[in-house]
């Protein structure tokens, strides 16, 4: 975990693949409980730390997440990303380069509890919710395109489903069609930039995160 911004109110922290935002059947530590030992132990906070959860990030996915320190800003953030008032930023790299270097995608998704997948279909179906996003291509390997998502609506591994759709699994990520896993278990996904008006001070803030330390992603992102 790394801390990219805080303050009263909220703290933004780059998650690393692996990483649970939030408990699940696993048991594991999560990364909410990471930031809340952390904040105790900066600010010597006697008893329990509150943070609340605004959004989260699937496991296998790396890049930035915001927790709000104060129950204000957290019904204000959870109003936010509900109204569409935060704008994420994604890069994903991968297998193929889509027809369209740059198109905006729409698409009607029905979530498999049991498989936990999503699937994309062109038109309305039963039980179906509208995705939408915008990418673009932005680098170029030898073998992997990276392309730049904007989300136009939050669903269920939105990104991963709806790429694939047009031919484009991320890489590593085999539960949507990529040819083989990535070593360390991660999909090539990243929550790169997060832009938002404070909740409290209704400051303008953006942050990035960092690029895994990985030689193709330095590579194919010039970073």
């Amino acid at each position: 975990m790394k801390v990219v911004y805080e303050d009263n109110h909220i703290i933004i922290v780059s998650k690393r693949s692996g990483e649970i935002v939030q408990g699940d059947k696993t048991g594991d530590k999560t990364l909410a409980d990471e930031v809340k030992a952390y904040i105790k132990e900066k600010y010597a906070k006697p008893g329990n730390v509150f943070l609340g959860i605004t959004h989260r990030l699937d496991r296998p996915v790396w890049g930035l997440v915001v927790f709000a320190r104060t129950s204000k800003a957290l019904a204000r953030l959870n109003d936010m990303f509900r109204e569409g008032n935060v704008n994420k930023t994604y890069w994903a790299i991968c297998q193929n380069a889509p027809e369209v270097p740059e198109a905006t995608l729409t698409h009607w998704l029905t979530r498999n509890e049991r498989q936990n997948k999503s699937y994309a279909y062109d038109k309305e179906v039963p039980g179906a919710k509208k995705a939408v996003l915008h990418y673009r291509t932005i680098g170029k390997s030898e073998r992997y395109t990276l392309i730049e998502v904007k989300l136009m609506t939050g669903r269920h591994h939105q990104i991963r489903c709806q790429l694939a759709k047009i031919g484009c699994p991320i890489k590593g990520d085999l539960k949507y069609g990529a040819r083989r896993n990535n070593p360390d278990g991660s999909i090539s996904l990243l929550a790169r930039k997060i832009e938002f008006a404070h909740p409290v001070s209704k400051e303008h803030i953006c942050v990035e995160s960092e690029v895994p330390d990985d030689k193709l992603w330095h590579e194919i992102s010039g970073i």
